[in-house]
Formats: structure tokens, C-alpha cells, sequence
């Protein structure tokens, strides 16, 4: 009889544990890039989660169906205690004198990326978001787990994700509305003047009025507001990742 992974996983086999990261190490590491939107953090989230499945790996249930959802709680905590780390290690470098900033080449991407208003918005967004919506928008939304594994890995109710999930929902729509319209309306004030200048311009040449010219003005800003927010930033964020590997 064959034994499954989740008991090799729970007895301690070396060979299982590696076959769990091959099969789960790359939804980890987007797991983690979602929630805190850097690269290298990433990686060290990856290797954490890892290391802190193998310390719980007696909580692991031979009759469970999938360790995603165990993983992914795991990671979520791992997510949690590195931020508050990272924080605290940033307020210490306050008090010590700047150096000269080392460039990264994943920042790079990204910020190249970000150049786009659409990505902007949505990262402008997310950043504004608590906590835990921005959990439950991860694992819901891009990771595609249903509200009963969601809740598994979170720890939480399933009233109490579905809640979450709905006001993540509005908020993060919400939120990139508004990053949007402030885009659009300095873009559409400044297409507008152009276009009117330049119509004014012509017109007087053809001697006529530049009452009608000024209807070939934008009316509306060229932005385009994102169909799914979430499913747009992810692409770009499984670009950017692919730009890294082949930079490597």
C-alpha cells in the first residue's frame, strides 16, 4: 500500500519534504510577493515557511487532501512576523547615518512597471488596505482557494473571511477609483488645454471660430480603469518575475 505524501510529510521523510517544496515552493513565493510586493523579501518568506513546516510537520493530517492550504497559512504568519521585522529593522536605520543605496534589479523591474498608471493605482491601493483584507484577497482571489480553505489557513470563521473578502472587495475597488480619477483629471486637464490651443490655432487660420474647435477636445482622460484590478497587477507582478529569471 502507498504511502501518501502527508504521512511521509508528518514522519519526517527527507524525500517528501523535498518533493512538498518542489510541488508548492512557487505558489509560496507568489503568495508572498502578493502580500508585501518585494521580491527578495519573497525569497526569504519561501525559505522560512519551509523551515517552519518542517518544525510543525506533526500537525500535518495523513487524511488531508491538499498541504497547499497548511502552507499557505504557514506563509501568512511567516509574512506577518517578517513585516514586523522589517519594520523595527527600519526604524533603526533612522537613527544611523544614510549610506549610498545598493541598486536591486527586481526593484528596478518593478519600478519600471509602476511607471504604468494602471499598476500604480492598484499598488497604491493594496498599500492602503488592512491587513487582513489584503489576506484574504491573496488567497481568495489570486491564489483561487475557496472560502472554507481560506478560512483553514487564516485560522478564521468562514463568516468572518467572507466578510473580509467583501470589504476587501469594495475597498480595493474603491481605493483604485480614486487613484485613477486623480490620474485622469490632471491628464484630461492637460489634454484638454492642448487640444484647445491647437484647434483655436488652426482654426483662426481657416478663419473660422474656435467655438467648434474646442469640441475635438478630450473630454475624457485615455486611463483605463482595470477590469480586475487583482488579476491585472498579478500578471504584471508573474512579468516581472520572469524578467528576473531570465535576467539571472
Amino acid at each position: 500500500m502507498e504511502i501518501s505524501l502527508q504521512a511521509r510529510v508528518r514522519a519526517g521523510d527527507p524525500d517528501a519534504f523535498r518533493q512538498l517544496f518542489d510541488e508548492h515552493a512557487a505558489v509560496v513565493h507568489r503568495h508572498a510577493v502578493r502580500m508585501t510586493g518585494n521580491w527578495v523579501m519573497a525569497d526569504d518568506i519561501v525559505s522560512l515557511t519551509f523551515l517552519e513546516a518542517w518544525r510543525l510537520r506533526e500537525r500535518v493530517f495523513p487524511g488531508a487532501d491538499s498541504l497547499r492550504p497548511w502552507l499557505l497559512g504557514i506563509a501568512t504568519n511567516v509574512t506577518r512576523n517578517t513585516a514586523r521585522a522589517a519594520r523595527r529593522h527600519q526604524a533603526a536605520l533612522t537613527r544611523v547615518p544614510p549610506s549610498d543605496p545598493v541598486p536591486d534589479f527586481a526593484d528596478e523591474v518593478t519600478q519600471r512597471l509602476a511607471d504604468t498608471e494602471e499598476l500604480a493605482a492598484a499598488q497604491k491601493a493594496l498599500s492602503k488596505m488592512r491587513r487582513g483584507e489584503r489576506e484574504v484577497f491573496t488567497l481568495c482571489v489570486w491564489e483561487g482557494l475557496d472560502a472554507a480553505t481560506a478560512a483553514e489557513a487564516l485560522g478564521v470563521a468562514v463568516g468572518t473571511l467572507r466578510a473580509r473578502l467583501s470589504r476587501a472587495g469594495r475597498r480595493l475597488r474603491k481605493l483604485t477609483e480614486l487613484e485613477l480619477d486623480g490620474v485622469a483629471g490632471g491628464v484630461g486637464r492637460t489634454s484638454r488645454t492642448d487640444s484647445t490651443d491647437s484647434t483655436d490655432g488652426t482654426d483662426r487660420m481657416n478663419g473660422r471660430s474656435g467655438s467648434r474647435g474646442s469640441e475635438g477636445g478630450l473630454g475624457q482622460s485615455g486611463v483605463q480603469r482595470p477590469a480586475a484590478v487583482g488579476q491585472s497587477l498579478g500578471s504584471r507582478h508573474q512579468a516581472a518575475r520572469s524578467m528576473q529569471e531570465k535576467k539571472r
